[in-house]
């Protein structure tokens, strides 16, 4: 019997509101973080991830208010991320009623914080969080190349939320991550983020393919199929989304139903 395939509504919140950009640019607003948990929540999702999304970039720490009034609203699992830099930091999260923690820049500048964490709690806490954009000017010493419709790309990791190109393979970096001990992975594809037209199935099945952790595929949705596609052609083990959700476009219950029709293994 395959594992379910979870469905993941993701919270990008930018100083106590919930936002949605394009290519993680131009942030509008989207509502309340409590009350779209709630919703969230009672609508059947799987879980929940709540990111702090310029929290890295303004160099602070995760507004844990938020964080706390979330968690007292719903019942689902609840991972959180956006700058936490320590061990002290991933517990002052987890005991603001997180289930797991997410890192992606600071993991990126400090690996062993990958290590730390999962040594912490267990790695089935440490999710990691790689932000990706496709580079068509492929490096001569790139190893990870990829053959796509739009010719031969490299994925390269992106930090301070797409703010910073890095140099980094993310194939490689991923790899090296699980190593380190990240229990899951968040792979979020910045070219589709918020595009509606479809998440990036290279990018993750390419992932998918190297690791043996579960992957969330992040960026792109805008419709039961494509939650489709990214199961099936992406190899994700959850898909995370935001815009169809939080405009009310498709509702948990209508993608879950339109899962379950398809043959897909779907938590309901």
């Amino acid at each position: 019997m395959p594992l379910a395939k979870r469905i993941i509504p993701c919270l990008d919140v930018d100083h106590g509101q919930v936002v949605k950009c394009i290519n993680f640019q131009n942030p509008k607003s989207a509502g309340a973080p409590t009350e779209m948990a709630k919703r969230y929540s009672d609508d059947g999702a799987d879980e929940l991830v709540f990111l702090d999304i310029i929290a890295s970039s303004e160099k602070r720490d995760i507004m844990r208010k938020y964080v706390q009034d979330v968690a007292k609203t719903i019942n689902i699992p609840f991972t959180v991320g956006g700058g936490i830099r320590s061990v002290s930091d991933a517990r002052l999260i987890l005991c603001s009623g997180a289930d797991k923690v997410s890192v992606n820049t600071a993991a990126v500048e400090n690996p062993n914080l990958i290590t730390e964490l999962a040594d912490a709690f267990g790695r089935q806490c440490v999710v990691c969080a790689i932000d990706v954009k496709r580079n068509p000017n492929t490096p001569t010493n790139a190893k990870n190349t990829v053959k796509t419709t739009e010719g031969t790309v490299w994925f390269e990791v992106v930090t301070y939320g797409g703010r910073k190109p890095t140099g980094i393979d993310a194939l490689t970096w991923a790899t090296n991550a699980e190593k380190l001990g990240a229990g899951e992975f968040l792979i979020t594809s910045m070219d589709k983020d918020g595009t509606k037209d479809g998440y990036d199935l290279e990018l993750t099945r390419n992932i998918s393919e190297r690791v043996n952790v579960p992957i969330i595929a992040s960026g792109g949705a805008g419709e039961p199929k494509h939650l489709y596609d990214v199961f099936t052609e992406g190899k994700a083990d959850a898909a995370l989304a935001a815009s169809i959700f939080h405009y009310n476009n498709c509702p948990i219950p209508k993608v879950k139903d339109y899962l379950h029709k398809m043959g897909v293994t779907i938590r309901q």
